[in-house]
C-alpha cells in the first residue's frame, strides 16, 4: 500500500470535512425523534399561525359598548360564537374570538346579575386578541435547511402542521479498542493498563452529533483487526491503537488486506501524529486513533469531529482567537494541540500535555492550536477550539 507523507494539520481537518460532506445522506424523522437532527430541506408552514383569531387572555369576549349581556361561554376547542352589539361570552385563553369582539380581562371587569361591566373603559375591537396569521402565514418559510432542530424548533414545526421532517442522517459510529495490554475493569497490575478510551469515546461521538452503536475490544493481531473492520456495519469505524509501525500495530496491514485506502496517513501534529483517515469496503470511513489517551483526543478533534460535523450537516466546530495566559513551547515542524481552560478571556494551558496524560484534558473546555515555530509568549493570540460540551465561554 502507498504510504502518504504526514499531512499538515489544517489540511487534515479540511480533508476530514470534505470526506464527511461527500457521505451525507438524508432520512425522514418523526417529530418525536427529530430533536438534534439537522434539516436537509427547508420547512414552510402548512397553516396560518395562529390559525384563527384567538383570545390572548382569560375574561369576556365583548362586542360593542358595555355593559354586555352574558350569553354563553367559549373555551379552547369550541366553535366560534356570533355576538351582537351589547353581548359577550366568557372566554378562555386560546378560544376562538368572535368576529368584531375584544377581550375584557377578568381582572378588569365584573358580573352583576348576568351582565358584565368594565371597571374602567371599554376595550377597543381586537384588544387582547391574537389575530389569524400574525406570526406566520401559510407557505411562509419557518425553518431553514441546515438548521439544527432544537426543542423549540420542533415545537414550531408541529404547530405549523408537520408530522415528519427530512433531516441529514446522523452517522452511526462503531469503536474498536485494540490492545493486549489493556484491562477494562478494576485496577490494573502486572504491566497492564486500564483502558481509558472505551469509556469516553461514546460520549465524544454523541457530543459531536453522531450515534455511537458499539464498543468492541480486540487483540493485537492482524486477523482479529481485519475481521473486526470488515464486520462492522457502522458508517464510521473509530479504532484506538495500532497506528504506528511496531510489530503489534496492525491497522495498516488490515486495511491493505481489505483493499481499503488512506486519505490521511499521519498528520503533522503533536500529540497524535500517527492518526489516520481511511476508506473501508462499502465506502465506510475509518478514523484510526493512536492508543495514548491525549493523542487519541487529538485525533478525534483533527479527524473525527470535522468528519462527523460535515456528514451530519452541522457547522464546523467553534474556533476563535484568544491570548495565551502564559508561555507555551511550540514544535518546530508540527502544530500542537494543548488542552486548557478559558479564564478572563484568555486560554490557560494545562501543565500536563503529554500524549498519555488525561488529567489536563479532564478539566479542559478548549484546545489551543499552537502553530509550528510559534513564539508562544503570554498575550500572544492563538486559535482556540471550544470542546463540544463547552459552556459558551468562548462567545
Amino acid at each position: 500500500m502507498l504510504v502518504l507523507e504526514e499531512m499538515s494539520w489544517p489540511d487534515a481537518v479540511r480533508q476530514a470535512g470534505d470526506r464527511g460532506a461527500q457521505m451525507q445522506a438524508q432520512s425522514t424523522h418523526t417529530l418525536s425523534d427529530a430533536v438534534g437532527q439537522v434539516l436537509a430541506e427547508s420547512l414552510v408552514s402548512l397553516v396560518d399561525l395562529p390559525p384563527f383569531d384567538t383570545a390572548a387572555m382569560d375574561g369576556w369576549a365583548v362586542r360593542g359598548p358595555g355593559p354586555w349581556k352574558l350569553v354563553g361561554e367559549g373555551r379552547a376547542g369550541d366553535a366560534a360564537w356570533s355576538l351582537r352589539a351589547g353581548e359577550c361570552v366568557q372566554i378562555s385563553t386560546g378560544a376562538v374570538a368572535p368576529d368584531g369582539s375584544a377581550v375584557l380581562r377578568s381582572e378588569r371587569g365584573h358580573i352583576e346579575g348576568g351582565t358584565v361591566h368594565a371597571d374602567n373603559r371599554t376595550p377597543p375591537v381586537g384588544h387582547d386578541i391574537r389575530h389569524r396569521g400574525e406570526e406566520v402565514r401559510t407557505g411562509d418559510a419557518i425553518l431553514g435547511r441546515g438548521q439544527v432542530l432544537t426543542p423549540p424548533a420542533v415545537g414550531l414545526a408541529a404547530a405549523a402542521g408537520h408530522d415528519t421532517v427530512e433531516a441529514v442522517a446522523r452517522p452511526r459510529v462503531a469503536v474498536l479498542v485494540l490492545g493486549d495490554e489493556l484491562v477494562h475493569t478494576g485496577v490494573p497490575s502486572g504491566g497492564r493498563l486500564r483502558d481509558a478510551l472505551a469509556p469516553q469515546l461514546p460520549g465524544w461521538i454523541e457530543a459531536m452529533g453522531a450515534v455511537p452503536v458499539e464498543v468492541t475490544h480486540i487483540g493485537d493481531d492482524l486477523d482479529s483487526t481485519e475481521c473486526a473492520l470488515m464486520a462492522s456495519p457502522a458508517d464510521i469505524v473509530v479504532t484506538t491503537g495500532g497506528t504506528a509501525g511496531g510489530p503489534a500495530d496492525h491497522i495498516r496491514g488490515a486495511v491493505a488486506a481489505l483493499g481499503g485506502r488512506w486519505l490521511v496517513d499521519g498528520v503533522s501534529v503533536r500529540p497524535g501524529h500517527p492518526m489516520k483517515l481511511g476508506v473501508l469496503p462499502g465506502n465506510r470511513s475509518l478514523v484510526a486513533l493512536p492508543g495514548n489517551p491525549l493523542a487519541a483526543v487529538s485525533g478525534l478533534v483533527t479527524l473525527a469531529w470535522p468528519l462527523i460535523n460535515a456528514q451530519s450537516g452541522r457547522p464546523a466546530s467553534t474556533a476563535v482567537s484568544r491570548p495565551l495566559a502564559g508561555p507555551v513551547d511550540s514544535s518546530p515542524g508540527a502544530h500542537r494541540l494543548v488542552p486548557g481552560q478559558m479564564v478572563d478571556g484568555t486560554i490557560r494551558l494545562t501543565t500536563r500535555p503529554g500524549p498519555a496524560m488525561l488529567s489536563g484534558m479532564a478539566v479542559a473546555d478548549a484546545l489551543a492550536v499552537i502553530p509550528p515555530g510559534h513564539a508562544g509568549d503570554a498575550g500572544t493570540d492563538v486559535q482556540v477550539i471550544a470542546l463540544p460540551w463547552g459552556s459558551g465561554l468562548l462567545v
